[in-house]
């Protein structure tokens, strides 16, 4: 299997949760902090996966890889903190009282 079939049911997740939660209030909001977060977590998953590939600290096999990277990073490693970004919020949204 390769990495980019196991970042699927995340992405899935993600989008179905964010798109669930366009009914909750602030969402537009959300999604302006969702993105801010979203860019933060790219650039230091960027950074320091790179470092820590460059220094040998882990490999990925080439053929469960795409063969898309950043630097020495597989794209497929910038899959889960993008999915952060949204999906954490979006579930916080439904544990908010309706109150506030």
């Amino acid at each position: 299997m390769t990495y980019a079939l196991i970042v699927v049911p995340f992405i899935v997740v993600t989008a179905v949760v964010t798109l669930i939660s366009a009914r909750r209030p602030r969402f537009g909001a959300r999604m302006v902090w969702s993105t801010a977060a979203a860019v933060a977590l790219i650039v230091l998953t960027a950074v320091f996966d790179n470092v820590m590939i460059a220094v040998g600290l882990f490999t990925y096999p080439e053929e469960h890889l795409s063969g898309v990277r950043i630097g020495l990073a597989p794209i497929e490693d910038f899959a889960y903190p993008l999915c952060a970004a949204f999906l954490v919020p979006a579930i916080a949204s439904f544990l908010e009282r309706p109150d506030r």
